[in-house]
């Protein structure tokens, strides 16, 4: 969940960006992948925070991006360090590194871990399902061995 929200919103983001861009307007199968690669990000979360899984899958990527933030809000720079931007990367991990950047900078990161954190305060999620944790007896006719 950490690595979709990071790289392939990131990615999708800076994707959509360039192609969508007013100089280079070309639009073109790179945006619908951007595109569709955000959607993907969007329904994992949907999925995620409404689906009935544990609540560590929400957890972990919710720290992770609050904490980030809260990085950001007292020094943006050393936040801003934490984005790959070392030449010596691939080429699709430099661009993630600068949709990263963006959804940081933008608060997109913050609303996220946010909407991410709020199922691990639902005591609905930690308790376990009915059923799961109950042994079925099954009552019989019988009256024992004889």
């Amino acid at each position: 969940m950490t690595a979709v929200l990071l790289l392939g919103a990131g990615w999708a983001v800076q994707e959509a960006e360039a192609g969508l861009a007013p100089e280079f307007a070309q639009g073109g199968p790179k945006v619908w992948i951007a595109l569709g690669a955000m959607a993907a990000a969007g329904l994992l979360v949907g999925l995620v925070v409404a689906g009935r899984v544990s609540p560590i899958a929400t957890f972990v990527p919710s720290m992770v991006l609050l904490a980030w933030t809260v990085v950001y809000a007292l020094d943006a720079r050393r936040a801003v360090t934490l984005v790959p931007a070392d030449p010596a990367f691939p080429e699709l991990l430099l661009q993630a590194g600068q949709g990263m950047g963006r959804l940081l900078t933008t608060g997109v990161y913050a609303l996220l871990g946010v909407v991410l954190f709020l199922p691990v305060m639902m005591p609905s999620r930690w308790s376990p399902r009915a059923g799961d944790d109950e042994e079925e007896y099954e009552e019989s006719d019988d009256q024992g061995y004889y």
